[in-house]
Order: C-alpha cells, then structure tokens, then sequence
C-alpha cells in the first residue's frame, strides 16, 4: 500500500470539503490509501498556543506525516493570491525534511478555493507549487484531456483543482467534485507508479 498525505488549511470549509473528495480519489485506486490532516490557525499573539488535538475534523499534521507519505495533496484558501498563513507557516518549519531530501521524487498536487471568481485561483496554486519544487517533488496537474476541465464554469485549472465558494451556494459544481477526485487518483497513481519503478 502507498500513503498519500491530504493536508489542508480550511477556514470555513471550502478547502476541507475538497479535501475530503480528493482523498475519495485516491482511495478508488488500488493500492493506495489516503491520510488527511490539517493545520492549526496561527495567531498574532506570540504567547497563543493551538490545542494539541483539533475540536473537529481530521488530527493536525507532524512532519513524520510528511516524511513519510508517498504522495502529497496540498490545499488552501486564496489570500489574496496566495495560500494562506497557518499552511506557509506549517511548511516554513520543514527545512529538516529539505536538509534531508525527504520529499525529493515524490509526486504532489495542490487545490484551493476561493470566494470570488478571480479571487486568485491560479496564482494561489502556482505560488503553493514552489516550495513543493525546493524539496524537489514531482508535481501532478490536470490534463487537458479531462472533460471536466473543459466544461466547468466555476473553478477548474490544469495546475490543479480550484473552487468558487461565493454566490450562495456551499455545494461544489459536478465539475468541481470531477477535478478533486480526478487529483487525488492522479497523485496515487503517480506514487504508485514511482514505488513500482515504472516511468509515469
């Protein structure tokens, strides 16, 4: 079995329900299983510390997660065209794992939502690419081949899955649901693949 680690930021809930369908994704191929975790808020105070164990929602994510997953699925809220602070703070903390070379060869994607329609969904994606390239993961997109892609209204990039959560609806379009699950099959199977030894 390989592991494919789900870590997310969610504030409202847009990014974890994703999360959950991208780790639906995974688990429909064979062989591979998914972990979700996310991470605590941060907090303008220095002296605020986060309770070791989140009141809901999956545990928070160790650097022993990241270390030892396959595979890697990264999703956050646009801030302002980037993710947001409580998972650049969790990564900033991960140079150990770049002395390492933990994460080198390991393949990654990343998703978000956002609010509004040109919120910032792709260069919050591109942004959450480039600390993966620094710890030399192989990131997964979308292909242009996916039908979902092509069809969707709302969120949807070849860098990754993305989500419009604005306009009064909570529910994710099908194309939506499409895109995440499509992610976290392609991460797995890419992990896979990599374990096997077999070119992706």
């Amino acid at each position: 079995m390989i592991e494919i680690l789900v870590l997310y930021y969610s504030r409202s809930g847009g990014t974890a329900a994703m999360a959950n369908l991208i780790a639906r994704g995974v688990e429909e191929v064979p062989g591979a299983v998914a972990k979700v975790r996310t991470v605590p808020d941060i907090s303008p105070n220095c002296a605020a510390t986060a309770e070791s164990i989140p009141e809901k929602g999956p545990p928070y994510a160790t650097l022993d997660d990241l270390q030892n997953c396959d595979g890697l699925a990264l999703g956050s809220p646009t801030h302002f065209g980037n993710m947001a602070a409580p998972l650049k703070y969790f990564l900033d903390n991960t140079s150990g794992l770049w002395f390492s070379g933990a994460l080198s060869g390991k393949p990654a994607g990343v998703f978000t939502a956002t609010s509004s329609m040109h919120g910032g969904q792709e260069t919050t994606l591109l942004t959450m690419m480039v600390p993966l390239l620094h710890h030399g993961m192989i990131l997964v997109g979308i292909p242009s081949r996916e039908p979902a892609l092509g069809k969707t209204t709302t969120g949807g990039t070849p860098y990754g899955p993305s989500r419009y959560t604005g306009g009064g609806s909570d529910a994710l379009s099908d194309e939506e649901r499409q895109l995440c699950r499509v992610l976290g099959a392609r991460v797995a199977a890419t992990a896979l693949a990599l374990k096997n030894g077999k070119v992706c």
